[in-house]
């Protein structure tokens, strides 16, 4: 059986073919987010699980409970993802076209974690420091993680900087059973 990752592919890069040729790659961004929460929703899954249910109708429940949020092309793309099984894909869906969106726009996504609450100021800095170390806008979402006893942890798509008290711990651990 293939890969989630694999099938979703060929949805999220129509997704952004039509969101990029309609010039609304934030508006398409925020439909594939709120059909992700719908998704989500456990009354919603018990009912596309359904299997009395058609695919007219699955297609129906998310197209009515976002009466008003989608687009036509939007609706037409849940129609396919129901007529096709694929409903269960979309909050991957979602992440691939993020990622396509991302780099079209040039904006890199770093997840930092943090042994304490950094200020505004501090999480200016890094971003400062990244966008000069990568040449791309630089996009956070800051975590704490009491665990890294202090410092910072900076995962920059599949690179990780490392400048915790808790990595810096076990280089030096590393470094003395050798």
């Amino acid at each position: 059986m293939a890969e989630p990752s694999t099938v979703a592919r060929p949805y999220a890069e129509a997704a952004f073919r039509l969101a990029d040729a309609a010039g609304a790659l934030g508006k398409w961004s925020e439909m594939l987010g709120a059909l992700v929460l719908v998704a989500q929703d456990e009354r919603v899954q018990r009912a596309v699980a359904d299997p009395n249910l058609s695919d007219a109708q699955a297609a129906g429940i998310f197209i009515s409970i976002l009466s008003g949020s989608l687009s036509g092309e939007a609706e037409n793309f849940v129609r396919v993802l129901a007529e096709n099984r694929r409903i269960d894909l979309l909050p991957e869906i979602r992440v691939q076209f993020e990622a396509l969106k991302n780099e079209r726009e040039g904006v890199v996504e770093a997840e930092v974690e943090s042994a304490f609450e950094l200020t505004e100021a501090q999480v200016a800095d890094l971003v400062q420091r990244l966008e000069k170390k990568t040449g791309r806008k630089v996009r956070t979402k800051v975590q704490i993680n009491k665990d890294l006893i202090a410092g910072v942890k900076v995962v920059l798509g599949d690179k990780v900087i490392d400048a915790s008290a808790r990595a810096q711990l076990g280089a030096l651990e590393s470094a003395l059973k050798a």
